[in-house]
C-alpha cells in the first residue's frame, strides 16, 4: 500500500486507501497470505464470501472467494508430527494403510482417508498446528481488514458480533466437541432415510484428530448435471433438515458450506459433514423465525414487518423512515417465495431489485445495524441453504414444506 500510495501521489493524485489496497496485485498478494495463514482467518473469509454475496466489492470478493477454493496442506513432517502427539510415536500401526495426500484441506484442518487393521475406511480430520491459539487474533485481523476496504461503517459496534465469531470458531476447533455433536446429528436422524451421517470413530478421536467413518459421496453442488426430478427431491430434503433444525430439533449445523453436504449416487442419499459449527437454537429464536414465516406465508405485509422489527433484524427507524421502501421489498420477497407453488432458486431475477432498493436504504446512517449474533448464525444458514439452491438449480415448493413443519412442531416440541 505504501509502495503504490507513493506512486500515486508521486503522479499527482489523492489516492483512497481502499484503492491502494485493492489493486490488482495487492488483491493476488492478499489471497495467497490469507491462504497460508489458515485457521481463523481463511474460516471468516469464507463465511464472508458466501453470506455477503452481491454486497461486496468485487475485488474484496474476488479474494474471499478464492479462500473457498483451496488452503495449504501441512508438510508430511509437521503431519506426522501432531499425529505422533496424539497417536503415540508408533501410530502407524493402527493402520492397514494411510493416504498422506489430504483428500480435502480447510481452515482449520485438512482430512485424510486411512484403512484401519480391522478393515474399516475411515477419514481423519487433522487440525493444523497453532490454529486454536491464534483464533482471536485472527478474527481482529479479518475485522481490520473489512474497515480498512470500508466494507463496514465506522458506526458500528462490532465487538458483540467478533466475541460470537471467536466463541464459535473455538468451538469449531474443539474436535471432541464435533464429534458428540456428529453422534447427535445421527441419533435425530436414525431412520431417515434421505441422510447419511459418518459414524464417530472415538477410539482414535482426539483433541485435534477427528476419526470417523468415510462415507463415499459427489459435490453437492455438481448436481446440477442431474434431472430436475433429482435436484428437486435432493433440495426439498435440505429444506426440511433446516426446518427441523430450527423448529423441532432447536439444534442447527449453522455452517452453510457446499462442501458440509454430498451427494451419494448409489442409494441416492444426502452425506452430511462436518458438526463443528453446530450450536443450540434458543426457544426466543425460533419463535421469531415461526412469527416471521407465519406472517410471510400468510402474505400479512404488516406482521412481517412487525415481526422482523420485534426479532431486530431491523430497527424501528428503517420501518418509520422507508417504509415504503421496506414495504416494495417485502412485496418481492413474498411474491417469489410465499406462494404455495413451486420457487425456481436458480431465476435470481429480483436479487438485484432487493439490492438496489436495500443499497438506499444503507445512505441513511440511522439505518445502520446488526442483529443478535445468535441471529445471524441462523441466518447464514438459511442464506447459504437458498444459494445452494440457486447452484444446483432447484425448483421446491417450499410454502409447503414450511408449513408443513410448522404445523408439525406447533407444540414447541424440540429433541
Amino acid at each position: 500500500m505504501l509502495a503504490e500510495g507513493a506512486r500515486r501521489v508521486a503522479a499527482g493524485e489523492r489516492p483512497r486507501m481502499d484503492e491502494l489496497l485493492l489493486t490488482p496485485g495487492n488483491v493476488g498478494r492478499l489471497t495467497e497470505r490469507l491462504s497460508h495463514l489458515r485457521g481463523a482467518a481463511m474460516k471468516m473469509g469464507q463465511m464472508l464470501s458466501m453470506d455477503a454475496g452481491d454486497a461486496l466489492p468485487p475485488e474484496l470478493a474476488q479474494i474471499l472467494g478464492k479462500l473457498r477454493e483451496s488452503a495449504d496442506f501441512m508438510p508430511p513432517r509437521q503431519l506426522d508430527r501432531v499425529l505422533a502427539e496424539e497417536w503415540g510415536a508408533d501410530w502407524r500401526t493402527n493402520f492397514r494403510r494411510f493416504e498422506p495426500r489430504p483428500i480435502a484441506a480447510a481452515s482449520i484442518g485438512q482430512v485424510h482417508r486411512a484403512v484401519t487393521r480391522d478393515g474399516r475406511m475411515l477419514a481423519i480430520k487433522v487440525q493444523y498446528p497453532g490454529v486454536k491459539q491464534s483464533i482471536d487474533s485472527d478474527v481482529d485481523n479479518v475485522a481490520t481488514l473489512l474497515r480498512v476496504t470500508g466494507l463496514l461503517p465506522k458506526e458500528l459496534d462490532l465487538a458483540p458480533l467478533l466475541v460470537a465469531a471467536k466463541e464459535q470458531l473455538h468451538e469449531e476447533a474443539d474436535y471432541r466437541r464435533e464429534g458428540q455433536m456428529m453422534r447427535r446429528y445421527a441419533a435425530l436422524l436414525a431412520g431417515h432415510d434421505a441422510f447419511v451421517v459418518p459414524t464417530l470413530d472415538e477410539d482414535l478421536t482426539r483433541d485435534r484428530v477427528l476419526a470417523m467413518s468415510y462415507e463415499e459421496g459427489r459435490p453437492i453442488e455438481q448436481l446440477g448435471d442431474q434431472p430436475q426430478e433429482v435436484r428437486d427431491k435432493v433440495f426439498a430434503e435440505v429444506i426440511e433438515l433446516v426446518a427441523r433444525e430450527l423448529f423441532d430439533w432447536r439444534l442447527m449445523q449453522t455452517d452453510p458450506n457446499f462442501a458440509n453436504y454430498r451427494y451419494r449416487e448409489a442409494d441416492r442419499k444426502i452425506v452430511l459433514l462436518d458438526f463443528g459449527a453446530t450450536r443450540e437454537v434458543t426457544p426466543a429464536i425460533s419463535q421469531s423465525y415461526r412469527t416471521l414465516l407465519e406472517a410471510g406465508l400468510a402474505r400479512d405485509h404488516e406482521a412481517v414487518k412487525q415481526a422482523a422489527v420485534e426479532a431486530d433484524f431491523m430497527n424501528r427507524h428503517v420501518v418509520d423512515a422507508h417504509g415504503d421502501t421496506i414495504d416494495r421489498m417485502i412485496e418481492v420477497v413474498l411474491s417469489e417465495m410465499a406462494k404455495d407453488a413451486p420457487f425456481d432458486f436458480g431465476d435470481r431475477g429480483f436479487v438485484p431489485t432487493l439490492r438496489d432498493e436495500g443499497m438506499e436504504i444503507a445512505k441513511d446512517k440511522g439505518t445502520w445495524h446488526i442483529p443478535p449474533a445468535e441471529t445471524l448464525f441462523v441466518q447464514r444458514k438459511v442464506s447459504g441453504t437458498a444459494l445452494l439452491g440457486a447452484r444446483i438449480g432447484a425448483v421446491v415448493n417450499v410454502h409447503a414444506i414450511i408449513r408443513r413443519v410448522l404445523d408439525e412442531t406447533a407444540g414447541g416440541k424440540s429433541a
